[in-house]
């Protein structure tokens, strides 16, 4: 059965704060649970005037705190920045208190600039893809021996580091990718995917089907697992989905030109001096998006699940109005409830 999700990146619009952000993200993961949502993921963004989330794993602790029944995790670490030892006490502490409602979706995305992703680095270091599988190898080792679920090797040169608080219990890992590489990655390592339809619709289908045919269990039970990560509008009429998909419309161009900022209003994205170059441009943003009536919303959405084989759908929502906001995640879990047998 399809699952409803949310991949939040605490936005910050225009006259809004950070702070506004962070405190938005905690009231839209009560409603979200109340609402029935699966999964409720926070993701990393560094050194950006766009969003408040740049440490998702102390986020995770205040929402997992505000809620109850809803899994609460990353989306995601991006662990290139990072120990994986360090990464695995903190997840192994969120675990601890939250047993068995915690996720690590881990990344190799620097989630920021260049120049961002050295200064996160104890020291100026090489960007080495080819060190990443081993660092979500080793990471993985660590929650699963800090369990009891793995052992060093007797000659293993970490034998005697353990992540604390050891105890039972692990975080439940998925690989992020919005490529063939992190396709590889996540079959190669035997781990849930969730792609990144938002980001790279292109090639998506292929990328999870070869994720299937080269998926190595780990266990005899295990098997590919999918997720997809879509932006998603629902408002009551297409005229208003459409009037609010104008912000995020606006800014994911800036972005893509270099000059991304806090969200726009809706009024200021559609009063924006579109170019013929920028209109063309808008068109291939919306493409990518899903928004329109809950109907609708909820029918495109399900195909796009059948179409991946998917289990979960992320779904991000970015509105300028955090009424709008909540209120079309509440539109999508009805349309879903609601839908034909």
């Amino acid at each position: 059965m399809l699952k409803l999700s949310v991949l939040d990146q605490s936005p910050i619009r225009k006259d809004g704060t950070a702070a506004d952000a962070v405190h938005e993200t905690i009231a839209l993961a009560k409603a979200c649970e109340e609402f029935g949502y699966n999964r409720y993921w926070l993701a990393e963004h560094h050194n950006t005037t766009s969003f408040a989330g740049s440490t998702p794993e102390v986020l995770i602790a205040r929402v997992a705190a505000e809620t109850k029944r809803m899994r609460i995790g990353s989306g995601g670490i991006m662990l290139p920045h990072y120990s994986p030892l360090k990464v695995a006490e903190n997840f192994r502490m969120l675990e601890t208190l939250y047993p068995e409602r915690i996720d690590l979706a881990v990344g190799r995305a620097p989630g920021s600039d260049q120049r961002t992703a050295v200064a996160l680095q104890a020291g100026p270091q090489p960007w080495d893809i080819e060190t990443f599988p081993q660092q979500v190898a080793l990471l993985r080792h660590y929650l699963e021996e800090s369990a009891g679920l793995a052992q060093w090797p007797a000659d293993h040169p970490y034998r005697t580091v353990h992540a604390s608080p050891r105890g039972p219990g692990v975080p439940e890992m998925w690989m992020l990718a919005s490529s063939m590489s992190g396709a590889v990655f996540a079959a190669e390592l035997g781990l849930p995917l969730s792609f990144a339809h938002f980001i790279s619709p292109e090639g998506g289908l292929d990328a999870v089907a070869l994720y299937r045919s080269r998926f190595k269990p780990r266990t005899p039970d295990a098997r590919p697992r999918v997720a997809v990560g879509i932006f998603a509008i629902a408002a009551p009429s297409e005229d208003e989905a459409e009037h609010l998909c104008a912000t995020r419309n606006l800014w994911v161009m800036q972005l893509l030109q270099g000059r991304a900022g806090a969200f726009p209003s809706p009024e200021e994205a559609l009063a924006y001096p579109y170019s013929d170059a920028d209109r063309a441009q808008i068109k291939a943003i919306s493409a990518r998006s899903i928004s329109g009536n809950p109907t609708v919303v909820r029918d495109k959405l399900a195909s796009l699940a059948a179409a991946y084989g998917a289990e979960d759908l992320n779904i991000l929502s970015i509105t300028y109005d955090f009424a709008a906001r909540v209120r079309s995640y509440e539109l999508i879990a009805e349309a879903f409830r609601n839908a034909p047998a």
